[in-house]
């Protein structure tokens, strides 16, 4: 696998427990699981993978430190990176913004040249609507660990299998 960077913004811890669990799926060490808070452009150029991990706020907003972090993105030169996505959203109480924030970090750098990798099938997930679906599918993988905790490992499993060869 080539050099691979877990990046999340959490302020709840939610979202940075989902990126050490798929950190811990593709074999990452811990430096290679970073907040976005501490992201710099030396990491995001030395790495050929970027896995981005944001929670939705409001209505569809991204995490608050994944602002600073776009820029940072947007700095760099994504070309011939791949870059896969995963947000942590609540299916019940924003059923109309669920996991919309995945959306923002999509729209934020895809005329990068960056590749994506890992949409997921809507099968399954119970919401009304998500910024973050085209097609018929999430453009990441999409969790409610909250309402649906007991769907989330099943779910980073089966993500993870899908993204890794690609890696």
């Amino acid at each position: 696998m080539n050099k691979t960077y877990v990046i999340y913004g959490s302020s709840t811890g939610t979202c940075e427990d989902i990126a050490s669990r798929i950190g811990e799926k593709l074999g990452l060490s811990n430096n290679e699981i970073i907040n976005v808070a501490q992201l710099t452009a030396a990491q995001v150029n030395e790495a050929k993978n970027l896995i981005l991990g944001t929670s939705t706020w409001g209505s569809g907003e991204l995490q608050d430190d994944w602002y600073d972090g776009l820029k940072t993105l947007q700095s760099c030169d994504l070309k011939g990176k791949t870059v896969a996505l995963f947000g942590c959203g609540d299916s019940e109480s924003y059923s109309d913004t669920f996991c919309g924030a995945m959306s923002e970090l999509y729209k934020g750098i895809k005329d990068s040249g960056a590749k994506f990798i890992g949409s997921v099938s809507t099968d399954g997930y119970t919401y009304s609507d998500s910024d973050s679906v085209i097609d018929n599918k999430f453009i990441g993988l999409a969790l409610d660990d909250v309402n649906e905790s007991d769907k989330t490992d099943a779910r980073i499993e089966a993500w993870v299998n899908q993204i890794k060869p690609e890696l």
